[in-house]
């Protein structure tokens, strides 16, 4: 009984979809246009490589000799040989088929080797006719495709990773020079959310990007991680501080805001204006409360501060119409004090200004704009009689005027021994002596001169 071949007949093989790169894989660069492959229909000369026996059994030549293929039962010859070179043929355009994509398309070298492994063990185990020594040629040409491929690709993923490498240390060194930044100098909402998209970045790196190598990642996680956990730390720290300086601002403000309600009722508006006054300088030394907080207590402040000025401002409104006809009177006195100026009879420039300054004292008050303008031009003819008066009082005072006299005695007696020295230093023709006695003479002569004209004062 003749062998009978063990192989079912296979479905002609057709392309199945293209695998695409994985999710961050590196790019294996320019790959040439994918042309549409179309099944391939077994023309070849793959029969002529075989023969079958009386038996029916079929055997193929190959370099090493003759294998035994196997048989096709109730077939004539011609059937088995184009059975078995079908099986071939088929064998071929999948070598064919794998060969033009690893060659021409983005297939990558990892998912070409997969496809190889398994053609390498399809061949091994088939049982065919045909040219065994050009298929296995082509499975050679499809591994060392896929060795230079495999190369491309490495480049490219080395290149990649650099550049992956380049952007993590940039996300990195953001971190730590945010997490650097002086808490005084902190700008905090805008450093969080920075913080935050730098976290987002790294994750679509890690998803999205070229894979560093473990250990290098992990460096430079753990490096990220400390800047952010020391930034979120400093943080922390900084707004419980702050929420503790807005309550103690909020208590604080509570009280000022309680006194100045109090004192918004008051009427005695000098010293309450500067109580007001007080509670505005505490005010601002007390720090922010919390914005809600704040603008809320100011509210309150404010209304108290307006209640107790609204009040006052309306006293003064209706005091100053009485205070406008006081100022009338006190400028006709302001007018008739002038008058007395410039002062020459000073005991009667004394008298008339005693009367306006009584006047003056019981007109009352003017308004608060003119207040500062009268009272200053009548400060000035009081001073200018007050200032008569006291050069008058000095020039009669007989100890000033016994003390210039004196000095007039003493520098006529001066003057007179020096004349008496200079006569003798001419007589005696010496004439150095004579200059020097003669300077001496002139400058106390001059002071003489004045003394007598500061005494003259006093006689008068």
């Amino acid at each position: 009984m003749r062998a009978v071949s063990t192989d079912i007949p296979k479905p002609h093989p057709t392309p199945g979809p293209r695998p695409g790169p994985r999710p961050g894989a590196a790019p294996t660069g320019p790959v040439a246009p994918v042309q549409p492959v179309a099944p391939v229909t077994p023309t070849s000369n793959a029969a002529s490589f075989g023969r079958v026996a009386e038996d029916g059994t079929v055997f193929v030549r190959t370099p090493d000799g003759e294998r035994e293929v196997g048989s096709y039962p109730d077939a004539s010859h011609d059937e088995a040989l184009a059975y078995f070179a079908r099986k071939y043929d088929e064998l071929a355009a999948s070598a064919a088929l794998l060969l033009q994509r690893v060659v021409q398309t983005d297939l990558t070298a990892g998912a070409g080797g997969e496809q190889l492994k398994h053609l390498r063990t399809g061949v091994r185990e088939a049982r065919v006719v045909g040219d065994l020594a050009a298929l296995d040629a082509t499975l050679e040409q499809i591994a060392t495709a896929l060795k230079a491929k495999g190369q491309v690709e490495g480049e490219a993923r080395a290149a990649a990773r650099e550049v992956a490498l380049t952007a993590r240390e940039a996300l990195v060194a953001e971190a730590e020079k945010i997490a650097a930044v002086p808490e005084r100098s902190m700008q905090w909402k805008t450093s969080t959310a920075r913080m935050r998209e730098l976290l987002d970045e790294w994750k679509n790196a890690q998803r999205t990007g070229a894979r560093l190598e473990k250990s290098v990642e992990n460096a430079l996680w753990t490096r990220f991680s400390a800047a952010r956990n020391g930034f979120d730390k400093a943080r922390r720290t900084h707004f419980a501080a702050l929420d503790d300086e807005h309550t103690h601002a909020k208590a604080r403000k509570r009280e000022l805001v309680t006194e100045a309600e109090k004192l918004s009722t008051s009427t005695e508006w000098g010293p309450t204006a500067g109580a007001f006054k007080r509670l505005m300088s505490e005010w601002k030394r007390a720090g922010r409360a919390s914005r809600s907080d704040d603008d809320k207590l100011w509210e309150r402040f404010k209304a108290a501060q307006d209640t107790f000025f609204h009040a006052k401002d309306e006293v003064v409104a209706a005091e100053n119409v009485e205070f406008e006809a006081n100022l009338v009177v006190k400028e006709g006195l302001l007018k008739e004090a002038e008058a007395i100026l410039p002062v020459k009879d000073l005991a009667a420039a004394k008298s008339s200004l005693r009367g306006i300054q009584d006047r003056w004292d019981a007109a009352g008050k003017v308004p608060r704009k003119d207040m500062e303008r009268v009272e200053k031009a009548m400060r000035r003819v009081e001073t200018t009689v007050r200032d008569a008066e006291n050069t008058r009082w000095k020039k009669t005072d007989p100890e000033i005027a016994a003390r210039a006299n004196s000095m007039v005695t003493q520098l006529e007696r001066a003057v007179a021994d020096l004349q008496a020295d200079l006569d003798k230093a001419t007589a005696a023709g010496n004439e150095r002596k004579a200059a020097e006695v003669r300077d001496s003479l002139t400058a106390r002569q001059a002071w003489l001169d004045q003394a007598r004209g500061g005494a003259a004062e006093f006689g008068e």
